[in-house]
Parts: C-alpha cells; structure tokens; sequence
C-alpha cells in the first residue's frame, strides 16, 4: 500500500467556516473585515472562488479582534495600526 504524501497542518490552509469556528469571529464579521482590511488580510482563493484562510490569516483576524473589539480601535486606527506594523518589520 503506498503512503500518500499530506502536507504539514501548519502549512494547511482552512475553510471560512472552519476560520470562523478558530477565531470565534462571525463568518460575515470575516468577509467585511476582508473588504475594510484587504490590505492585511488576504486569504486565498480555490479555483471555485472559495476562501482559504492560511495561518498568517488567522492570526491577522486575531489581532483584528484584539483591535477591534478589546482595545476598541475604530476601523481607521486599526488600519494605522497595522501600517506601522507592516512598516516596522520592513524597517
């Protein structure tokens, strides 16, 4: 019997539902995140148009909800946020 070649979990990437059910974030609160955040937040997409969301996405919703939610940063200082972040691990 051959043994079939799986990738790593880490390396998986998972459903909106599945993303969902991980963050204990709303399936529509996603996708409206990924409209408002498109610059951070960017999952794949199969060729049928299906999202995927990979590890770094999840970890992008959790900080979004750290931001959002418990620190209650606006929309506009959430994007400003990550910005700095971004521009800092660039630096």
């Amino acid at each position: 019997m051959a043994s079939q070649v799986r990738p790593k979990k880490a390396h998986q990437a998972v459903s909106i539902g599945v993303a969902s059910r991980i963050t204990g974030v709303e399936v529509h609160t996603l996708r409206y995140w990924e409209r408002e955040f498109m610059d951070f937040l960017t999952p794949v997409r199969t060729d049928g148009g299906q999202r995927r969301y990979r590890s770094e996405d999840i970890q992008t919703v959790f900080t979004l909800k750290r931001l959002l939610r418990d620190e209650m940063f606006s929309i506009a200082g959430a994007r400003r946020y990550l910005s700095r972040q971004v521009e800092e691990q660039a630096a």
